[in-house]
């Protein structure tokens, strides 16, 4: 009996006892029934507190409920016993076999398992690293990269509709002093003071020059300032972008849109979302500049979107980019952004209220804001960078550990939480290194399957009361949680749950391998209790699999 089996099977109960005048209760009012693994395993296979969720509607007191649904659930075949616990907890324990099903309700299911319609309904516009093309992609924007591409797999996977998407911050000053940086090494002079150094500027600065001589067109660095500003400008940012774009690709992490800040403000968006607030009153003119009255919706000060000077703020992009992602049809606007972004929530949320959009409740625009990554070798701090000069970047971090460590070891701890990346331990071939203990974990399922194979144990049998030891019932209570575990990373967020759910899962399918033998001894026979363990470990197989894949980790059959 799966979780969601026995969910169900609790509310047909409760309603069962609705109809029957054993409960005062209207039957629209019951929802979804939720059942968790009690904290000790002593207490059962699962707990719900459904009746401490209904009592009081039903004019009763939760033990009272408990006791009235504990009779109906205690006449299923697949349960032994309901204990009540504490105010009206339930402690529900499944005979072996009900519990052993599901092994091979993993193994049919396969990719499909753990998958759910919790979030089904809406467009989720998840938006993501938005680096600055200026430069690589740093260590810290490469958590973002991790970690959303990360989150938008398991959004999907709890069934929500995902565009990923990446915003270009073309526009502005910081471009300004880029294109002048790549102008500045193409004539051999020191970049600007405050513009970009690294051997990346050089690299783009030779191609944008190869690229004008191949074209028949003359060396940009000898054409008049003016001139040649805008060729670097041009050729460089595009040449940055595709960098930027293939960086992110071999990382395995893809959007669906690339945004650039540029068009906003070339197509009059920022313009006709200046108008909109306009005309919902939370528009005014003080010294010379045009405000938007922030502080109405929580703001801790209006804010400028024209400046006197008759220029766009850059509050004033953000403003008409939100509200283009609405009329692209996004219900829900999840933004990604850096510690050093803080400052920037309380406007954000202000903002998408005054389009009289809720903020900051689930609904409409959610900001996420993630904390830094340091790394460290031989216990000292990892300053420098071959690319960029003074920062490390994805392409060192992947260079020296790998997309899988990399990724991996960028998502399991949460995203509010500072990281320090150790790159002796992200490196080893030892059980200190999580992915390492989790990969490891998935190739021993395989050598498993290529052993049983050898002797020729199949899954042609399959007899779940077998599955009746403690290391069984410990694996199989882990394998039980993973559904829930990919709906709490959803609805929370919370990517991090999955990898320390899937080196949870690792630790019980290494102690049960080591009490438990798939294949016969010597010259004994094959027997279902064989092929019946054969499926358990096929199963944890397939859970594994799944959950690397949400992480965007290869699970490899061979280590």
């Amino acid at each position: 009996m799966t979780p969601e089996e026995l969910s169900a099977f609790i509310r047909t109960c409760l309603n069962e006892a609705i109809v029957a005048g054993e409960v005062t209760l209207d039957p629209a009012e019951v929802g979804e029934v939720k059942v968790e693994r009690p904290r000790s395993r002593e207490h059962g296979d699962w707990a719900t507190n459904v009746a401490m969720q209904y009592a009081k509607k039903a004019g009763t007191n939760p033990r009272a409920l408990a006791e009235v649904l504990a009779k109906r659930i205690e006449r299923a075949d697949e349960i032994t016993a309901v204990d009540i616990a504490g105010p009206g907890f339930m402690n529900i324990t499944l005979n072996k076999a009900a519990a052993g099903e599901l092994a091979r309700t993993i193994v049919e299911a396969g990719s499909d398992y753990g998958t759910t319609t919790s979030l089904r309904g809406g467009t989720v516009n998840l938006e993501f690293v938005s680096a600055n093309p200026t430069g690589p992609i740093h260590v810290g924007g490469a958590r973002w990269a991790a970690v959303g591409d990360s989150l938008a797999r398991i959004l999907e996977a709890a069934g929500a509709q995902v565009v990923r998407e990446y915003y270009f911050n073309d526009h502005g000053a910081q471009i300004n002093r880029f294109s002048a940086s790549l102008l500045a090494r193409a004539r051999g002079e020191e970049a600007p003071e405050d513009g970009y150094g690294g051997q990346y500027i050089a690299d783009i600065a030779a191609e944008v020059i190869n690229g004008e001589k191949q074209a028949g067109r003359p060396d940009p660095a000898s054409l008049p300032d003016a001139e040649a500003l805008e060729v670097f400008r041009e050729r460089g940012v595009t040449l940055m972008f595709d960098s930027i774009k293939q960086e992110l690709a071999d990382f395995r992490v893809e959007f669906d849109v690339y945004f650039h800040e540029d068009s906003l403000h070339e197509s009059g968006a920022v313009a006709e979302a200046i108008d909109e607030l306009r005309e919902r009153g939370v528009i005014f003119e003080a010294d010379g500049a045009t405000w938007v009255r922030t502080t109405d919706f929580g703001d801790d000060k209006d804010r400028v979107i024209i400046k006197s000077d008759g220029d766009a703020a850059y509050f004033a992009g953000d403003i008409a980019y939100y509200l283009n992602k609405r009329n692209r049809g996004a219900d829900h606007v999840i933004i990604m952004l850096g510690a050093d972004h803080h400052g920037y929530v309380g406007r954000m949320y202000a903002m998408a209220r005054a389009f009289g959009d809720t903020a900051g409740v689930g609904e409409n625009l959610e900001l996420l804001i993630g904390q830094l990554v340091n790394l460290v070798k031989d216990g000292e701090p990892v300053r420098m960078s071959k690319r960029a000069g003074t920062i490390v970047v994805l392409g060192d971090l992947v260079d020296a550990a790998g997309v899988d460590a990399a990724r991996y070891s960028l998502v399991r701890q949460a995203l509010d939480t500072p990281i320090d990346l150790d790159l002796d331990v992200i490196t080893s071939h030892t059980n200190e290194n999580p992915v390492y203990y989790v990969q490891y974990a998935h190739a021993r399922t395989c050598a498993v399957d290529r052993n049983a194979a050898q002797h020729g144990v199949t899954r042609d049998e399959f007899d779940p009361a077998l599955l009746d030891s403690q290391a069984d019932g410990d694996l199989i209570a882990a394998l039980a949680q993973y559904p829930d575990i990919v709906v709490q990373a959803a609805s929370l967020r919370e990517p991090h749950r999955v990898a320390r759910y899937l080196e949870e899962l690792a630790g019980k399918y290494h102690s049960w391998y080591g009490v438990s033998r798939v294949t016969p001894r010597g010259d004994d026979p094959v027997d279902v209790v064989h092929q019946t363990r054969l499926w358990l470990n096929d199963a944890t197989g397939q859970v594994l699999r799944n959950g690397l894949g949400l992480l965007g980790v290869s699970a490899p059959e061979r280590m």
